[in-house]
């Protein structure tokens, strides 16, 4: 169990055993978090308002398995800008979130620029992806896409009950 904090953070070791538990457990209610954390839930109930209030718990987004909705095939495609400047890349950072399949978008330091996480029917909605989305860009110099065959969630930035 993790007791200290950092001290920047506002986040105690209370917090992170009911973060690790709502992580754990994103569908319980507050009386099932507190059971598990071994707090009254009124408490529980307090440390996650101001958790949410202060944004260290944003509001919870569904999880989609993109192969059950038509789109199997992930990627990363790595992209390397041949011009920097602020007005192209952030157009280009805009236009990759707003595009359809895209999962995520990191904007990132070294050889590559961006790495962009994709899901997509099959070879040729990743060809158009890559094509039609990204390369038409004037401050994209290259691209590399590689495919992801298997895909699991790490244990994440705070504890969880029992690890």
């Amino acid at each position: 169990m993790v007791t200290a904090q950092r001290p920047d953070s506002g986040v105690d070791a209370l917090d992170l055993r009911i973060l690790g538990a709502l992580v754990e457990h994103p569908e319980a209610s507050v009386k099932e978090l507190a059971a598990i954390v071994g707090i009254p839930a009124s408490t529980c109930a307090f440390r996650l308002r101001t958790l949410r209030a202060r944004g260290v718990v944003s509001a919870p987004r569904p999880h989609i398995d993109p192969a059950a909705v038509g789109a199997p095939v992930q990627a990363m495609i790595r992209v390397r800008l041949g011009n920097h400047n602020k007005i192209g890349v952030e157009a280009l950072f805009d236009a990759l979130t707003a595009t359809t399949g895209v999962l995520q978008v990191f904007h990132i330091a070294g050889a590559d620029d961006f790495i962009v996480h994709v899901a997509v029917s099959d070879a040729a909605a990743l060809r158009d992806i890559v094509l039609e989305r990204i390369t038409v860009h004037d401050v994209v110099r290259a691209t590399e896409t590689q495919l992801v065959f298997e895909l699991r969630e790490g244990a994440g930035v705070v504890p969880r009950p029992g690890m």
